[in-house]
């Protein structure tokens, strides 16, 4: 899904495709108009850049067109068990929108934000991510720790409420946290955004639902690594075993 400001579609669109799935780019546009329907769709994806040039907060206006104009399609799609994922800016949605934590499917009450980062700049680096206890379907057999970038300014993850924290925990809804090189606690700026307990990304109840901060898009080859011609890398990154968890997913009929 994109609309102005997104860009990072066709990165995303090519991971799909590498994953084994048919991906179409499809502006909000043709939706609200009903040109195309979403249930005719297996996976939503809902990638990264600035959709809206983040005017009030990042993906809040997106949030709002897609909570307001497909609110009944968007319910049904993530109720039905179908996979959703949001990337940077499609996380940032889908906070906003309520499919995450998603407690009632589309919460009717904004429970979590991503927020302004504590460095007070936007960041642009590599990090180390921890694969937590969890049951998101798109982190099947992704190992403990692994490496993608982060590219956001609002990526701090943050709620007032402590009891949503706790539940969040107890579900074993958080996917993954920050961690350094030995996948230990980090500090900035392993850490980039300082959110409150190092949550990267966190999925539904359902486990259908997953959004992170980093862009696993960027990192589906070895010649994506900053340091591919020095290290010992694998031919995949990191990245492409979480779209392909989705269309093996889609293709199994769980």
């Amino acid at each position: 899904m994109r609309t102005a400001g997104t860009n990072c579609d066709n990165e995303t669109c090519y991971a799909f495709h590498l994953a084994g799935a048919e991906a179409a780019l499809v502006h909000v546009n043709r939706l609200f108009s009903k040109q195309i329907k979403m249930g005719d769709y297996d996976i939503l994806a809902i990638p990264g850049g600035f959709s809206y040039g983040d005017d009030v907060a990042a993906g809040k206006i997106l949030a709002n067109e897609l909570k307001w104009k497909l609110r009944e399609d968007v319910k049904k799609f993530a109720g039905s068990g179908k996979p959703v994922i949001g990337i940077c800016n499609g996380f940032q949605v889908l906070v906003k929108l309520g499919l995450l934590p998603g407690f009632e499917v589309i919460d009717e009450r904004q429970e979590v934000t991503l927020t302004w980062n504590d460095s007070g700049k936007f960041e642009c680096r590599w990090v180390w991510l921890k694969n937590k206890e969890n049951k998101c379907i798109f982190t099947k057999d992704v190992p403990a720790l692994i490496y993608l970038p982060v590219a956001h300014a609002e990526g701090k993850f943050y709620t007032g409420d402590e009891t949503v924290i706790k539940k969040i925990t107890d579900n074993n809804q958080i996917v993954f946290t920050y961690v350094n090189d030995k996948g230990e606690e980090p500090s900035y700026p392993d850490n980039p955004n300082g959110s409150l307990g190092a949550i990267a990304g966190i999925t539904n109840p359902a486990g259908n639902v997953f959004g992170l901060m980093p862009h696993p898009e960027r990192f589906i080859s070895k010649y994506q690594h900053p340091r591919w011609r020095r290290e010992n890398i694998t031919d995949t990154g990191d990245g492409l075993k979480i779209f392909k968890n989705a269309v093996e997913f889609v293709i199994s009929g769980r």
